[in-house]
């Protein structure tokens, strides 16, 4: 059985005039527990962790562990294109009371291979954390080929992947080749019924922000080998999830929240802005 399984939230960061409403954040961790989240992960992209500082950055992981209070496990993302800053990042998180870390293959630089692997064993080596890689060549320009992250599967503490390839027959591969006990959670939202009906384990879903009980129904459902019920409460998701993604996220999903009374602001910090009136009409449609 895989360490990660479930539907894990990638928590927005909420702002007021610029600041993070720390207040709130916890609100909302709370909100999502009460709804059954398996997990809760801070300073992922969803999380705006381009535009935290490293002070903002230790203060949100320790208020989150602060408010899950040891009821679901919690991972931090981490990311970098300079190994060693990446390496130094891990090593602050030592002193924190987290479960693991989710790290993005570096970006902009586009390394080889090789130079992932050696980039992810080195982060690996700073560490005894449990660690999800996070593929997503979307936003990195960089795709981890399933037998780069196969080798890097062989270290002990390397449990993981969240799968955003956007490729699903390299994805299925995935799946058909990972080792016993390698978690292969998606991060694609329009294929989470699709991964798990493959044998996925779960799914890292920004999406889930919204209708949760729905993502974690199709979860539940799927375990219980109850695909018809399963497909049923997914088909009410479909027309949603690609919406929260027709602009840069978090800019749909927080104009969601904030309608929903759930964050007192759809802030986003520069360079993202707000929605169009377009979208924000085309959302409250959908979640009416």
């Amino acid at each position: 059985m895989a360490t990660f399984s479930g539907v894990w939230l990638p928590i927005i960061t909420p702002f007021i005039d610029g600041e993070i409403d720390y207040a709130g954040y916890e609100k909302l961790i709370d909100h999502y527990l009460r709804a059954g989240v398996t997990g809760i992960i801070p300073l992922g992209t969803t999380g705006e962790s381009p535009t935290i500082d490293e002070v903002e950055a230790e203060t949100l992981v320790e208020r989150t562990v602060a408010a899950v209070a040891g009821r679901v496990p919690v991972l931090v993302g981490v990311g970098a294109n300079d190994t060693r800053k990446a390496v130094k990042a891990v090593k602050r998180l030592g002193r924190q009371s987290v479960q693991g870390i989710l790290s993005v293959c570096p970006y902009y630089n586009r390394p080889s291979q090789d130079g992932m692997r050696e980039h992810f064993t080195r982060i690996a080596e700073a560490t005894d954390r449990e660690i999800l890689i996070y593929n997503i060549p979307y936003r990195t320009s960089v795709n981890l080929a399933n037998d780069t992250l196969l080798r890097l599967a062989e270290l002990p503490n390397i449990v993981g992947v969240k799968d955003s390839s956007g490729n699903l027959p390299q994805s299925l591969e995935l799946l058909r080749w990972r080792p016993e006990g390698f978690a292969v959670m998606t991060g694609d939202d329009p294929f989470f019924y699709t991964m798990l009906a493959h044998g996925g384990d779960g799914g890292i879903l920004a999406s889930s922000h919204l209708n949760t009980e729905l993502f974690l129904g199709v979860y539940e459902r799927m375990t219980k080998n109850d695909h018809h019920g399963a497909r049923s409460l997914w088909a009410k998701l479909e027309t949603l999830v690609p919406l929260l993604f027709k602009d840069a996220n978090p800019m749909p999903i927080k104009h969601c929240l904030w309608r929903q009374g759930l964050i007192t602001s759809p802030e986003c910090r520069l360079p993202l802005t707000r929605i169009s009136q377009a979208l924000a009409e085309e959302l409250d449609v959908a979640l009416s």
